[in-house]
């Protein structure tokens, strides 16, 4: 009978694991459809509510490291200053894993098609946070 129990238990608790994994896998992915809505109708600050509000949040690209929700901001403009340059993105999610409790990471690709300047593309890797209730990016690298 306690091996039943335990067995039971085993289940339940893997169930419970599962199903949590299932919902922050869900709202992970809204989150970075909601980012590719946002983008693609210019509105970079709305873009944003993905990432952490937060002076730790780290950008890494290929100019080097951005620290701070607000730099992070004003590099995107900066980079990306009109609908022209921000073209239609497209993320492809290659890889989102839950290493642990409150925490994934997220390897991907983005397609800009921008057909007056010319296409751009690479892949990211975001570290994710559950912070509050709430997931967002502490994390990002963009190459």
């Amino acid at each position: 009978m306690k091996k039943l129990h335990g067995l039971l238990l085993f289940l339940f608790t893997l169930t419970v694991a599962q199903a949590q994994t299932a919902t922050d896998r869900k709202t992970i992915l809204g989150i970075l459809d909601r980012q590719t809505t946002d983008w693609n109708a210019g509105n970079t600050e709305a873009f944003m509510n993905g990432y952490w509000k937060s002076d730790s949040l780290t950008f890494v690209g290929k100019v080097g490291v951005t620290y701070g929700y607000d730099a992070t901001l004003s590099n995107y403009k900066r980079r990306y200053p009109d609908r022209a340059s921000m073209g239609t993105l497209k993320f492809t999610i290659i890889k989102l894993d839950f290493p642990a409790r409150d925490v994934a990471y997220v390897i991907g690709k983005f397609h800009l098609t921008r057909p007056q300047i010319g296409d751009a593309e690479g892949h990211f890797t975001l570290l994710w946070r559950k912070i509050k209730g709430q997931w967002v990016i502490v994390s990002d690298h963009s190459s």
